[in-house]
């Protein structure tokens, strides 16, 4: 071999051992969760002089067995109620995801790259929304939602949670700046071919904000997933809660039976992982974008 072997520098061991025990520290709840949720009643209650049992002595699935337990109807078929629960979860946040990707990069496409009388007026407003408490207006929406009769129904009631989440200002404010890298030149060259607003839009701006699209799908499915405040105060009947309510009432009704509210949150972690995981290389587009420029 004439090439020599590089050698690890005390600098790069410390970050593999910093990058290590970071991983561990985030990692070790989730670990927590799943390990506790196959657990034993007496593993997770520890008595008084009793240590810590971090590994399961048995695995039981009592937990998800009693967590599938309680059944209800969905699309005319018998479904546990916590698939009910986790099909709401996902309905909600897939559907404001795909909403919010779609408003919110029209709009600032338009914002970015559009000049007309008020675009400073109206990225100012959205702007001035982002710093706007949610709970500000929370009762001013649920006074409308149900002034339009859609809580009465369980679609009405996914719904009205769902299109507050469709106006998100930073959506907006996060594409239009993705949108201010699209080459002004090729929409230009776009419009001397004959091609239209959406034509161009479609075949120019939306490969070069794509990562910018990938990681708002990701920032909005988290969003929607966690808006438990606007959750619950709208969805009231069982059968339109989602996971994170059905856990929250399992805690209440159950006396804190924390093996059975673990494997609830084990169900609630999947859809979530998945999505990073299928989102994951946009997102890391999407943040180290602009970053080098040359």
């Amino acid at each position: 071999m004439t090439e020599k072997n590089k050698r690890i520098t005390p600098y790069q061991i410390l970050c593999i051992v910093i990058l290590v025990a970071l991983a561990i520290f985030f990692l070790f709840p989730l670990y927590w969760i799943v390990t506790g949720s196959v657990k034993e009643k007496s593993d997770i209650i520890i008595k008084a002089g009793e240590s810590v049992k971090w590994i399961p002595t048995s695995v039981s699935w009592d937990n998800y067995a009693r967590l599938f337990k309680s059944q209800t109807e969905l699309f005319g078929m018998k479904f546990p109620m916590a698939l009910r629960w986790l099909f709401n979860s996902v309905f909600i946040s897939v559907v404001a995801m795909l909403l919010t990707c779609i408003t919110a990069s029209l709009a600032g496409y338009v914002l970015a790259k559009k000049r007309f009388w008020g675009r400073g007026v109206i990225f100012s407003l959205f702007v001035c929304a982002m710093a706007l408490p949610k709970q500000v207006i929370l009762v001013p929406l649920l006074s409308l939602v149900s002034s339009l009769g859609m809580t009465q129904s369980i679609a009405g009631s996914l719904f009205a949670v769902i299109f507050p989440i469709v106006g998100w200002p930073f959506g907006v404010f996060l594409m239009k700046q993705f949108s201010e890298n699209i080459p002004s030149s090729l929409l230009e060259a776009a419009r001397i071919d004959g091609a239209g607003e959406m034509t161009t839009f479609l075949n120019v701006a939306f490969p070069i904000i794509k990562p910018g699209f990938g990681a708002l799908a990701i920032f909005t499915f988290i969003n929607a997933w966690n808006e438990y405040p606007l959750q619950l105060v709208i969805l009231t009947q069982s059968e339109a809660k989602t996971i994170a309510l059905g856990i929250a009432g399992l805690q209440s009704e159950m006396s804190n039976d924390f093996g059975l509210i673990m494997a609830g949150a084990a169900l609630a972690a999947v859809p979530i992982i998945i999505v990073f995981l299928c989102f994951q290389k946009y997102f890391t587009q999407g943040i180290t974008m602009g970053a080098v420029k040359g």
